[in-house]
């Protein structure tokens, strides 16, 4: 397909203004990319950090990570799937640089011009308003750029699934069902049927996280921590062993204490933390006993910091460490995550909710509000 498309998105014309649905126009695929019709997005909270502007972007954003659709048409460079294929969309990354090549792609050198940047590799602008000759929109998100009917997506993006995928159900894999499944999985290693694991916000990405280490690997206690009393107990019936209620009493005592007992050497031995609140950081890592391990996942914006206990960390050799999209490689992992799912280790549909694109009002505030977990975009009626 070589003429120009056009297509609906859903835009935000300037950091902190509303989404809007508006007609923008895309170029033809180049030879490592694919065309790809979207049939649901997945809304991350990147998204929303990103269109407030809490994270980087640009005028004209068409945003979207959690792409799911079928394949149009393909570059020449493009060999792994072809028109009519099934694909969910993941992050970018350059395929070659060393991380890449090791199977760490979620630390591709260039990540953040990949998947930030606003443009394609090469600098082109893959949508622009006005019928292909007006004003650049920033694009190429995440490589794929996946609030739009249709999407241009970089070929490392694209995971092809079985014909009887359900799309709008495993759209969120792209993404935040990645990396919550994955720092457990992958970043921490939670070990088969040991351990004892603290979950500190259980959004979408807090629930795989809690999924992962309860009903894949079968920690011996699984500690849900939230604000919302509600997501603990949806935390509980996911597969949780424990849940505290954070702001009530000290944290890190009642995590301790359900470890055991209140030494000082007690804790859990591993944590994710889902939110990126500084605050929450250190409680996370406080709470973390003799050589335990924690990952952060939540994204705070730049230039936040933690303080930490330098002899703590020492004394009790502690290790905190960042996670990347789950460190996955999403053509391997993403199909795991869908063969979990059917052997009843990863219900996801247990939190996606599903609008129509006309009501993505509804999905953000529900989203912000803590009342939808997982929102998906349906984009079947544009």
């Amino acid at each position: 397909m070589s003429s120009l498309l056009t297509t609906t998105a859903l835009l935000v014309p300037s950091p902190s203004s509303p989404f809007r649905l508006q007609t923008v126009t895309l170029s033809p695929p180049l030879a490592d990319e694919v065309l790809v019709q979207i049939q649901a997005s997945g809304l991350c909270h990147t998204d929303l950090s990103c269109a407030s502007g809490l994270l980087p972007t640009g005028p004209n954003a068409v945003l979207g990570h959690e792409g799911a659709g079928v394949v149009l048409s393909a570059g020449a460079g493009v060999t792994h799937v072809a028109p009519g294929d099934k694909v969910l969309l993941s992050f970018s990354h350059c395929e070659t640089c060393a991380q890449c090549r090791s199977g760490h792609p979620a630390y591709c050198h260039d990540f953040n011009a990949r998947n930030f940047g606003g443009a394609r590799p090469d600098g082109t602008c893959a949508i622009r308003l006005d019928g292909g000759g007006g004003e650049a929109c920033h694009s190429s998100f995440f490589g794929q750029s996946s609030f739009a009917r249709h999407a241009v997506a970089h070929r490392s993006c694209v995971v092809k699934v079985p014909r009887d995928t359900e799309l709008g159900l495993f759209a969120p894999l792209g993404c935040g069902m990645q990396t919550g499944a994955g720092a457990v999985l992958n970043t921490l290693g939670v070990e088969e049927g040991k351990g004892t694991v603290a979950v500190f916000g259980v959004g979408s990405c807090g629930m795989a996280a809690i999924m992962a280490a309860a009903l894949i690997r079968r920690a011996r206690i699984v500690i849900a921590v939230d604000l919302d009393a509600d997501r603990l107990t949806l935390a509980r019936e996911l597969g949780a062993t424990h849940t505290v209620l954070g702001g009530t009493g000290d944290v890190v005592a009642q995590i301790k204490e359900i470890c055991g007992g209140s030494e000082e050497w007690r804790g859990v031995d591993y944590a994710v933390d889902c939110t990126g609140v500084p605050a929450v950081v250190r409680t996370m890592i406080d709470a973390l006993g003799m050589r335990g391990r924690a990952a952060t996942v939540g994204a705070p914006g730049p230039g936040r910091e933690v303080r930490v206990d330098v002899m703590g960390m020492l004394t009790y050799g502690k290790e905190y460490v960042g996670c990347s999209e789950g460190d996955s490689n999403p053509r391997e992992f993403i199909p795991y995550l869908m063969r979990m799912h059917a052997e009843g280790k990863f219900p996801l549909e247990r939190f996606v909710e599903y609008f129509d694109v006309e009501d993505h009002e509804k999905a953000i505030e529900g989203a912000k509000s803590g009342k939808v977990i997982k929102p998906v975009l349906l984009w079947d009626k544009i």
